[in-house]
């Protein structure tokens, strides 16, 4: 096909069904699952497939094709974007580093949502405070009681006091 060769190489392509097998093994292999666990997860997601298929995909030659709705069933298991489960690996990264890449992004999110989780409650308190200005000492003792620590309390308290976590 015209465009597919340059100097009698082949070009290579952004997007293409074999950086989709290479992104499947490896992203699998940063979360530590076996084949076996993958395909359970992609039969979860809604597309039936057994370990046999999975390690076809990874190493099989010829490879495994991959349909539409496996390729978008591997996305959503591994929570990304079907472009990027079609984009080539990053070279440079091993597995290790992408596995601590993968924890950290985790982690973010988690602290991210449990920032959101504790200005939503912040915020309600002080909104219960001010329609019940007379429990403020005692929603302050009870933050001290739950906490055990007067300086995360007072921190709380001072958040509270500002009406939210976020400034």
């Amino acid at each position: 096909m015209a465009g597919d060769k340059a100097e009698g190489g082949e070009v290579p392509l952004l997007y293409s069904e074999g950086n989709v097998a290479a992104r499947v093994a490896l992203e699998r292999e940063v979360r530590g699952w076996s084949t076996t666990e993958l395909a359970e997860r992609v039969t979860m997601a809604g597309v039936k497939m057994n370990q046999t298929a999975v390690w076809r995909i990874e190493n099989g030659t010829p490879r495994r094709r991959i349909n539409l709705d496996e390729a978008l069933a591997f996305a959503r298991v591994f929570e990304l974007p079907l472009e990027e489960l079609m984009s080539p690996p990053l070279e440079g990264l091993d597995v290790n580093g992408r596995r601590l890449v993968q924890e950290a992004v985790e982690a973010f999110y988690e602290t991210r949502e449990a920032q959101d989780r504790l200005h939503r409650a912040v915020t309600a308190i002080a909104d219960h405070i001010h329609a019940h200005p007379d429990s403020s000492r005692a929603i302050h003792e009870q933050c001290l009681r739950l906490m055990g620590d007067e300086r995360d309390a007072r921190t709380l308290t001072e958040h509270i006091e500002g009406g939210g976590y976020y400034r």
